[in-house]
């Protein structure tokens, strides 16, 4: 990863908050400021604009408190208040500062009431000076932006991997903790168990609430960036449970990858693991059928592709290569940009996308990365070539049901029906995903009706 500099780190423009633009004709499909909605629409509408504003409050709200807890509830109070308010008096020119001021009060409002105020004075007066923030610019956006900063200290290193996902998720993302839990298929009370450890882990360990140092920033970056692509891949590829693709997922992680992108615009490894995700992205649509049943990429319908994500990724990969950066992010994009240009599964490059996997097994050595390059091989020069350099991996990967579903899978292609099933056999074994396991029986069956047709 090239070494990310003070000048990456904001002062470009928030696609997300451009988009948002307040101030002009709404370009959301939500009424402009001052004009009140009702019912349903007001719930709606308040409900998004919170998902998309809350990640900045309770980040400026943890800079004047150090209080998760405290800043969180402070927020979620403001929602209420919006609530009952934006129906009746319409939403405010500015309802991102809106929900700050109105935490703002709410948290000062709590502290008054604690009795060990005397400790509490210097949050009180912090919390205080965000009203002269406010006050200087009230037609614009004037608080400072520290979900930067928030977004560092949640994906620390120092916390668990698992911690770093759910505790990004809750504060910049605006998620419940029921939501959290839903998503990865844990109990509430679990979810709630890791959030408020991964808090403790900050306050005990001295976690401070800043952007790195420019010696620390490579490393801590490969954090974040890891923390939001694990996101995208649990919600692009579900590990378990009865949906293969969990869309709110995806849609966060790309939402919060854009945020990142507009606080650091000169960083090519944040813009490329956005285009990576908007290129997979694309073919959400066309991964299960109708029936619910997994579509293999060769056999996607490209026409119903999402060609506004597929333009956007490939320009962001553009960008990122101009600055001569070939990072682990922009090399994944770059082969999934090979998928997007082909207009059929026949024309895709494979020879191509074997170079860019090799080239990416130089730069993080690991078997996964090696079997996606052996099925590429196979694709470009046959089954058996794919095998060759499958077979070296099976040690490292026995527990991993992606290599033997595409050991069977060349087997089958070769006719070699005994080994298929066996290996078709051992990948269902493996997996708890229903809509794999639908897939994997299905081609179960079909080799063992073969077997059976045989001479």
């Amino acid at each position: 990863m090239r070494e990310p500099g003070r000048r990456d780190r904001g002062g470009g423009e928030d696609p997300e908050l451009e988009a948002r633009d307040d101030r002009g004709a709404p370009r959301d499909g939500r009424p402009g400021p001052g004009r009140a909605v009702g019912g349903a629409d007001a719930a709606a509408i308040a409900d998004r604009l919170f998902r998309q504003e809350s990640g900045r409050a309770v980040a400026t709200l943890i800079r004047a408190l150090g209080d998760f807890d405290l800043a969180e509830e402070a927020v979620q109070e403001a929602f209420v208040v919006a609530l009952e308010r934006w129906p009746r008096d319409g939403l405010p020119p500015n309802p991102g500062g809106w929900l700050t001021m109105t935490a703002r009060n709410r948290a000062i409002d709590r502290l008054r009431r604690d009795r060990r105020l005397a400790e509490k004075r210097e949050a009180i007066a912090q919390l205080a000076a965000l009203e002269a923030e406010g006050d200087a610019d009230p037609s614009g956006d004037p608080f400072p932006d520290d979900r930067l900063r928030l977004i560092f200290t949640c994906c620390h290193p120092a916390l668990a991997p698992e911690a770093r996902v759910a505790l990004t998720l809750r504060t910049l993302g605006g998620l419940t903790t029921g939501e959290i839990a839903r998503a990865f298929l844990v109990g509430e009370a679990t979810m709630a168990q890791r959030l408020v450890r991964a808090k403790r882990k900050i306050k005990v360990a001295g976690i401070p609430y800043r952007v790195p140092p420019d010696h620390l920033l490579p490393e801590r970056l490969r954090s974040v960036l890891s923390v939001l692509y694990l996101v995208f891949n649990e919600g692009y590829a579900a590990t378990s449970g009865d949906a293969l693709v969990r869309r709110d997922l995806c849609a966060e992680a790309i939402r919060l990858t854009r945020v990142l992108a507009g606080l650091m615009p000169a960083e090519p490894e944040v813009m490329s693991l956005l285009a990576l995700m908007l290129l997979h992205d694309a073919r959400r649509a066309t991964r299960v059928s109708e029936a619910g049943e997994l579509v293999l990429l060769e056999d996607q319908d490209r026409g119903r592709w999402d060609q506004a994500e597929i333009e956007e990724g490939v320009a962001l990969i553009g960008q990122s290569a101009r600055t001569g950066h070939r990072g682990i992010y922009h090399l994944q994009a770059a082969i999934a940009a090979e998928h997007g240009r082909a207009p059929r599964a026949e024309d895709t490059d494979w020879r191509r996308i074997a170079v860019l996997y090799q080239e990416l097994a130089r730069r993080i050595p690991s078997p996964v990365v090696e079997l996606n390059r052996a099925v590429a091989v196979a694709m470009a020069e046959g089954p058996a070539a794919g095998l060759g350099l499958i077979a070296p991996l099976e040690a490292d990967l026995a527990r991993y049901h992606h290599l033997h579903a595409a050991r069977a899978d060349l087997l089958r292609r070769l006719g070699r029906l005994d080994e298929a099933a066996a290996a078709y056999e051992r990948a269902l074994g493996l997996t708890a995903n229903a809509v794999e396991r639908r897939f994997l029986r299905r081609r179960l069956a079909e080799v063992r009706a073969h077997c059976s047709d045989a001479p």
